[in-house]
């Protein structure tokens, strides 16, 4: 039980850090994520199939949440020898970071914009930075960028994350959030590779 509710946490992380959590309350964001995620087989599979295909992801990694909220609809996967969390998020017509805002290094200022206006919300990053910049393979891409960010959370159980935020527009003219986080120190790139490289 609470491994389920460590994991309910990163994913609320991840998605504010996407947009979700940008538009209210505590209590609104509260009833509207506990309706939103699936946990059944079946409605997560129903989720990620608007996604993605995960079908090639390796048995290492577990995907066992999705959410639809908010015009957003996001898979959360679990890597099971680490912990560490990967979402892909679907983001419809509001996208919050753009592939364009990587190619014209909009990236840090957008995020930080949006670090700001949840900052007195249901959660609060603190000492949010960006502490590098990269590329990577996913959905049969290569070079995809992403940055790499380290924070602090309070308000949440989870304390210091470090991680990845990067976009992607698919072939069929969506564009997907994806991000990767993992508590302290334990976060890997390589991880991270692995997984979205492998979602088609």
């Amino acid at each position: 039980m609470k491994c389920i509710k460590k994991i309910l946490q990163i994913l609320i992380l991840a998605l504010a850090l996407v947009g979700i959590l940008a538009i209210g309350g505590k209590d609104y964001i509260t009833k509207k994520l506990d309706s939103a995620i699936a946990t059944t087989p079946e409605a997560v599979n129903e989720i990620a199939n608007k996604v993605g295909d995960f079908s090639e992801i390796s048995e290492e990694y577990e995907i066992d949440k999705a959410a639809s909220a908010f015009g957003y609809e996001g898979v959360l996967a679990e890597h099971d020898a680490s912990g560490q969390k990967m979402v892909v998020v679907k983001t419809g017509k509001k996208p919050i970071v753009t592939v364009e805002d990587f190619e014209n290094d909009n990236v840090e200022k957008k995020l930080m914009d949006f670090v700001k206006k949840i900052k007195y919300q249901s959660m609060e990053v603190q000492d949010f930075r960006v502490t590098q910049k990269g590329t990577m393979d996913a959905y049969g891409q290569e070079n995809v960028p992403y940055v790499r960010f380290s924070a602090k959370i309070s308000k949440l159980p989870v304390g210091n994350v470090e991680g990845i935020i990067s976009a992607v527009k698919t072939s069929d003219g969506e564009t997907k959030m994806l991000v990767s986080v993992n508590e302290g120190n334990k976060y890997s790139q390589d991880i991270a590779n692995e997984f979205f490289n492998n979602i088609k």
